[in-house]
């Protein structure tokens, strides 16, 4: 017998009663002691109006930096080129992030050594929330410690990040045969592929799924997103250009 409107409607509700009941329990198991409000204002002296935005300024200049330390000869002078894009950047105390954090943005990205997201969008410490892992791909862990940085630490952004020349993409589209834990680890990337993609459309691909897939299988995300709380994208970084790209929803 199919379900009736009231069912759906009742179902519908129960999901959200869950979804509402799962934040308020996630706060108080992680609750530690008490902020007092100056210390949270100093935690949220770098939080930005508009998070996406902030990252993707920032990405603006890390990619111009990057361009300009390619043409130049020593690791020093590079490193001199690179290290300008935090002079118009924020610090926090770092007393006060001794004592928590209120990170403006949580990153779901590859855990390749050239693609940290503190780097590629100029981000000082307690700024992101970072969850990486090869393939950027939805595992349990990774929802379940985004679902900490949205219901607990009021994160209102996560961004999902692939990059060019993703091996564990390349990987999940290669017959070759793989470890278990590697098959285990690239059998979500291979459910996201499309017969006749390039790698740097699998890899595109891929972090659209991740992106789907953090709403599918998490009610406290879906909610927050329903809830105009939560705000999930997903992105390309190209490694040569240092240029991140926001994808199509």
């Amino acid at each position: 017998m199919g379900m009736n409107r009231r069912d759906l409607l009742a179902g519908t509700a129960f999901s959200v009663a869950t979804a509402a009941w799962s934040m308020i329990g996630a706060q108080r198991a992680w609750a530690s002691d008490p902020i007092d409000g100056q210390l949270l204002a100093s935690l949220q002296v770098c939080t930005p109006k508009d998070a996406l935005d902030r990252l993707m300024s920032g990405n603006g200049r890390f990619a111009k930096a990057w361009a300009a330390a390619s043409d130049i000869a020593t690791p020093v002078e590079r490193m001199q080129v690179l290290n300008r894009i935090w002079q118009n950047g924020c610090q926090i105390d770092p007393a006060a992030l001794a004592q928590g954090q209120k990170p403006f943005a949580a990153t779901l990205s590859c855990a390749d050594s050239r693609v940290d997201p503190s780097w590629l969008f100029a981000c000082g410490s307690g700024e992101l929330f970072e969850v990486r892992s090869a393939g950027n791909t939805a595992f349990d862990e990774a929802i379940a410690s985004l679902e900490y940085a949205v219901s607990v630490l009021g994160t209102p952004l996560i961004l999902v990040m692939g990059h060019s020349g993703c091996g564990a993409v390349k990987a999940a589209m290669d017959t070759a045969p793989l470890t278990p834990l590697l098959e285990q680890l690239v059998a979500p990337i291979k459910a996201s592929l499309q017969s006749g993609d390039d790698l740097s459309k699998a890899v595109q691909a891929n972090a659209r799924h991740s992106a789907t897939e953090l709403t599918r299988r998490s009610e406290v995300l879906k909610f927050a997103e329903a809830e105009g709380t939560l705000t999930i994208r997903s992105s390309y970084c190209d490694i040569g250009t240092g240029v991140v790209s926001l994808l199509p929803k």
